[in-house]
């Protein structure tokens, strides 16, 4: 069981660092118009929804670290933010269902449309910048629909090595019973 619990940790921050990486260099060339998808926000909200709020926090909290460290000004800030977002996506753990990608794709949008009125607010905002009919054109509402055209490609894979483990576990389980 321990073995499991430590194998289900390492593949969790794989995925973390590998979300965080290809965020920060490959779709740094993908950009459009300056605007990139939010991979760490995809894998914080399919880790809520998928395992629950406990996992979704841990996973959004760390994720949030990395990248206060990398590109935050305060420390903390994208943590709190993001571990925000993986408990508010483990509350639909009992609505998620596998095969529907409805929900997931609702889910994740909905956060991703949070995260750039919070950041406008916390941001921009306070610093006595207004523009916000701006901000949702240019930023929020591209980065929304980019972030979900990239859903569609990646949350596939975390649901596979979601099942993976998910199968590996209750094999391992049940050679002890």
């Amino acid at each position: 069981m321990k073995l499991m619990k430590f194998k289900r940790a390492a593949v969790t921050i794989l995925i973390v660092l590998a979300a965080y990486l290809l965020q920060c260099t490959l779709f740094n060339h993908l950009e459009l118009a300056g605007i990139k998808p939010n991979l760490i926000l995809i894998v914080t909200a399919s880790f809520g929804f998928m395992r629950g709020q406990k996992e979704g926090m841990l996973v959004g909290f760390f994720a949030g670290l990395i990248t206060d460290i990398q590109f935050g000004t305060i420390l903390g800030f994208y943590a709190l933010l993001y571990l925000v977002i993986g408990f508010v996506n483990g509350l639909f753990e009992q609505l998620y269902f596998d095969e529907d990608i409805k929900l997931p794709l609702f889910l994740i949008s909905v956060s991703e449309f949070l995260y750039g009125i919070i950041i406008y607010l916390l941001m921009f905002m306070l610093r006595s910048d207004f523009n916000f009919l701006y901000y949702l054109n240019r930023i929020i509402v591209p980065e929304l629909i980019y972030t979900i055209v990239i859903t569609l490609g990646l949350y596939p894979l975390i649901l596979f090595i979601n099942h993976k483990l998910e199968a590996e576990e209750k094999r391992s389980a049940s050679k002890f019973v």
